[in-house]
């Protein structure tokens, strides 16, 4: 699996929100760097979990889709 990378503006906004949540919710303050490293390191350890069950999730639906084919597209065979 490839490594999850977040695009420099999500990295931005979670970092953003971290430090938002980490003051409001907990008086804590976090530097921009030290929410930004939590960041790093929540996405290096949740995130192929998250994947996974994205993947999951995905196979679930197009199943559903493949179970129902035969219904939606077969033609009975008159002979």
């Amino acid at each position: 699996m490839k490594t999850l990378v977040l695009s420099p503006e999500r990295r931005q906004r979670l970092v953003d929100e971290l430090c938002k949540l980490a003051s409001q919710d907990f008086d804590i303050a976090l530097s921009p760097f030290q929410a930004g490293e939590l960041v790093d390191r929540m996405t290096a350890l949740i995130g192929p979990a998250v994947y996974n069950e994205a993947v999951q999730d995905v196979r679930m639906h197009l199943q559903r889709g493949l179970d129902d084919l035969d219904g939606e597209v077969f033609v009975d065979d008159p002979a």
